[in-house]
């Protein structure tokens, strides 16, 4: 987990400076699927694997296209906040941006057993972007992304990105698709929901849990989907996107 000395004020900033951003209330109906408790819908192996088939594009393939990093970001990232040094660059391509980092745990957003304050020391019942009906997000049932807040390093929103933007999450052989959900500090990188790092077989525990490396996020430019809590649409778009940047339409 990251050690979120500056995530109580930035989170709670983002909500305020970015609400303006977040999907409209009008917004169809959520997923019946996004279930309040994460054993139901990224506890077992089978649901976790239902982002994968014979024709999906391959971690191999989405890792071959992100080997050079063509740098968008004024500077780089820590992925700590008790991190000695900058060292996480924004890479940018025609179509997308990533950036390759650890994965600490996001528990923010709507109480559930697994996300509180008794489980996550830092929990913040808000997300800087909200569900179609106008609530925080779900964060152990929704795979998302948290970007870092908007700074002269870099803001996600001049490179088409916002809430509800589509990303492609490979750690290993695995590669789970979701949103951006959320915002984080300004000098941080490389953290997600609960769910994403579930899907992953990463150890979601908000507390003890994340990946120290090896956790490449690729986000499509331009790539909003509606509502913001359809794991059923980021899938589906998801793997649209990363087939045609991969070359295969």
């Amino acid at each position: 987990m990251r050690t979120r000395l500056l995530a109580l004020t930035s989170a709670a900033c983002g909500v305020a400076l970015l609400g303006a951003a977040a999907l409209p209330a009008s917004a169809s109906a959520s997923d019946p699927a996004s279930a309040s408790d994460p054993a139901s819908a990224f506890g077992r192996d089978a649901d976790a694997g239902a982002d994968t088939g014979p024709d999906e594009v391959t971690a191999a393939e989405l890792l071959a296209e992100v080997r050079a990093c063509s740098r968008i970001s004024k500077g780089r990232y820590r992925t700590d906040s008790g991190s000695a040094k900058a060292t996480v660059p924004v890479c940018g391509t025609r179509d997308a941006v990533f950036w390759k980092a650890d994965m600490d745990i996001d528990c923010d957003g709507r109480k559930t057993r697994a996300c509180n304050r008794k489980t996550d020391p830092y929990f913040l019942p808000e997300t800087a972007f909200q569900s179609s009906r106008g609530k925080p997000l779900d964060s152990a049932a929704l795979p998302h992304v948290v970007v870092p807040g908007p700074s002269k390093v870099w803001d996600y929103r001049q490179s088409g990105l916002t809430g509800g933007s589509v990303v492609a999450v490979v750690y290993r052989d695995r590669v789970r698709y979701g949103v951006i959900g959320d915002t984080g500090p300004t000098g941080i990188i490389g953290e997600a929901s609960y769910a994403m790092a579930k899907a992953l077989g990463i150890d979601p525990d908000p507390s003890t849990g994340g990946a120290e490396s090896g956790v490449t996020y690729i986000a499509f430019k331009d790539s909003r989907i509606s509502p913001i809590e359809s794991r059923a649409r980021a899938r589906s778009r998801g793997a649209a996107l990363a087939g045609e940047f991969v070359g295969r339409s």
